[in-house]
Formats: structure tokens, C-alpha cells, sequence
């Protein structure tokens, strides 16, 4: 395993970051925990996960994949073994109206978001909290150009969130904070507040794969520029860049197949792409996985590669992309295709 540190935190965390969003819907707590077992045996020592997962979300399962880590920690006792991330659901998304009362990032739900998530995850502190995604509204979530009309009305708190959130820093119950699903803007915005005193937001968690490559365009710059940490998640688009949709294949018990709503990766034009990274792939003697996960792995703004599995075989494969290292010739090759068919999901 290869090792970072998220900047300006004394967070080391392995380059590969154990993503957890299936865990009581897909898998259930024994597996679960088989995983967390699993990657640090690897050297995995980073988890992700948000008090809305599982994912697809129902009320029913929220909050699961929380507990699922946390019974793992009430067992093991290995909490400073691993760093730790959680996410507060952001507002909008009417799916998530039964959360609590108001979606939103105000004192109050922030004060309920965390304390529930503590509980669950049987820990008195995250080493990372995350904003899920704005409150303004953005192009996210298979949305592609951004639509400035439902932002007249929104008032910019953006101080006042960093305030709140740094209460519960002092507190001791969060270490630092980061954003998710965030844009070039929010995340200079994030950071006109920092030059004033506030507290910096360390990362960001953004969608970031072969087929979706937007945050190339302008967001880069701005990681590199204000040294912040880049946490890319669904570096396999739902399982498409494994190739086992290609041809018509629908693989009984896979993401899509039992979430067919899960489609924006599976458009005509991000299938021929995915067609064509499997043949560079092959050309080169390896999985496309395997291709598309030493790709992000090693992005030079990517602090580390959130990724995720629904079974132990799956895991190993994609913990083990951390040792391919992608020649010149296979990366000028994929920036070829990606040329022709420049980001074919939104």
C-alpha cells in the first residue's frame, strides 16, 4: 500500500480509501465487517462513509452502514487503527425529506446529523466530516450544465456554516472538515473565507472516473493551486468500467441490474467509450479494472481512491490496482479516447 497525508491535517492515509455505501443494502453487517477485515490486512487504513448510505437510500436503511462500522468498532477496538469520514446529507432531493425536519446545513441540523452519526459509529470524534453536497443547487448527480435560475433566491452562509462547524471542532468531536460534490466556486468560496480567518476545508469528494472527467476542466487548478485534498468516488461509474455491461451482458445481482435508475454512466456514447478502454486494456494485458483504477489512483490531485466492492474478489482486485503503475504509452492512448469522446457521462 502506498501512503498520503490529506493537506494541512496530520491525517496519513492510504492511497486507497475504503468506500462503504452498500453495507446494509447490498451486503449485510457480517460482510461488511469481512471487508473492513479485509482491506487493512492490506493496508487500507482510511473508511468513508455518511448517515445517508446505504445507498439506493430508504429510510429504512439509513444509518445502516454506520452501525455496520460500528459494531465493527465496538468489536475490534480498533479505532485508531483507521481514519474516519462522515458526511451530513445535503438539502433538496425531496427522497431525503424524512431525515429530519430541515435538510439543511443550520446549527441545529448539523448538531443532529453528527451527534447521530457518532452514536452509530460508536466513536466520540470523526477525523473527517464532509458537507454531502451544497446547498445551493449544482450540476451533480448525472446533471450536466449548470442551471443558475434555482440560485436567485439562495443566501450565502457560507461563513456561518464554517462557524458552526468549527464549534464542533474545539468541541473535539470532529478533526476536519471537508467538502463533497463541490464546484470550482464553492470551493473558492470556501476558501475567500478561509483567507479570513476561518477554518480550511481540507478536501473535497467529488465523482471522478474515465468517463467523468469534468473536474479536469477547472476544479485541478483550484486543488493545486490552495493545496487541497482530492477524494475521487465511483472510479469504476457503478461498476461500468469493469466491462461486464458491455455487449448487452447484465450480470444477475449487479448494481445496475437491481437499480436500474443507477443509468448515467450507461449512455450510448459512455459505452463506446468504456468499448474502448476495454481494448486498451486488453491490449496490455490488464483488467479494464484494473486500467481505470491505477488511472485515478494516480492522478497527481487525487489524495486517495474512494472504492468499493460487494465481494471479497472484487475487493482484492481493486485494492490491488495500487501497484499497476499505467506506462506513457497506455496513458496517451486513453487521453486519445478521451479526446474523441471527452466525458461522455455527466
Amino acid at each position: 500500500m502506498r501512503y498520503t497525508k490529506i493537506p494541512n491535517t496530520d491525517l496519513k492515509v492510504s492511497k486507497i480509501c475504503l468506500g462503504s455505501m452498500t453495507w446494509g443494502r447490498q451486503n449485510t453487517e457480517v460482510e461488511g465487517h469481512d471487508q473492513i477485515d479485509f482491506a487493512l490486512d492490506k493496508g487500507v487504513n482510511f473508511i468513508d462513509t455518511a448517515e445517508m448510505y446505504s445507498v439506493p437510500f430508504t429510510m429504512e436503511t439509513y444509518g445502516a452502514t454506520e452501525k455496520i462500522i460500528g459494531s465493527w468498532l465496538a468489536k475490534t477496538g480498533r479505532r485508531k487503527d483507521i481514519v474516519l469520514a462522515s458526511k451530513i446529507t445535503g438539502p433538496g432531493r425531496g427522497i431525503f425529506s424524512d431525515i429530519r425536519e430541515n435538510l439543511d446545513f443550520s446549527a441545529v441540523s448539523i448538531e443532529d446529523a453528527l451527534h447521530k452519526s457518532l452514536k452509530r459509529l460508536q466513536t466520540d470524534y470523526l477525523d473527517l466530516y464532509q458537507l454531502h453536497w451544497p446547498e445551493r443547487a449544482v450540476n451533480i448527480f448525472g446533471v450536466r450544465d449548470y442551471n443558475h435560475k434555482p440560485n436567485v433566491a439562495w443566501d450565502d452562509n457560507i461563513s456561518e456554516i464554517l462557524e458552526r462547524l468549527e464549534g464542533f471542532v474545539k468541541e473535539g468531536k470532529i478533526r476536519h472538515i471537508g467538502l463533497s460534490n463541490e464546484t470550482p466556486f464553492g470551493a473558492m468560496r470556501y476558501m475567500e473565507e478561509h483567507r479570513k480567518g476561518k477554518l480550511k476545508m481540507v478536501s473535497t469528494q467529488n465523482a471522478y472516473n474515465l468517463l467523468q472527467r469534468r473536474d479536469d476542466i477547472a476544479l485541478a487548478e483550484v486543488l493545486q493551486m490552495e493545496n487541497i485534498g482530492y477524494l475521487p468516488y465511483s472510479p469504476l461509474a457503478f461498476g461500468v468500467l469493469t466491462g461486464k455491461y458491455l455487449n448487452g451482458k447484465m450480470p444477475e445481482n449487479s448494481r445496475v441490474s437491481k437499480f436500474p435508475a443507477y443509468s448515467r454512466y450507461s449512455s450510448e456514447s459512455s459505452t463506446k467509450a468504456t468499448k474502448a478502454y476495454y481494448e486498451i486494456a486488453k491490449k496490455h494485458g490488464l483488467s479494464l479494472t484494473q486500467l481505470a483504477l491505477a488511472f485515478v489512483n494516480d492522478r497527481p490531485f487525487v489524495t486517495s481512491n474512494i472504492i468499493g466492492a460487494t465481494n471479497l474478489e472484487q475487493l482484492s482486485e481493486n485494492i490491488g490496482s495500487i501497484d499497476i503503475q499505467l506506462s506513457e504509452e497506455i496513458l496517451q492512448e486513453i487521453e486519445a479516447v478521451h479526446v474523441a469522446i471527452p466525458n461522455p457521462a455527466a
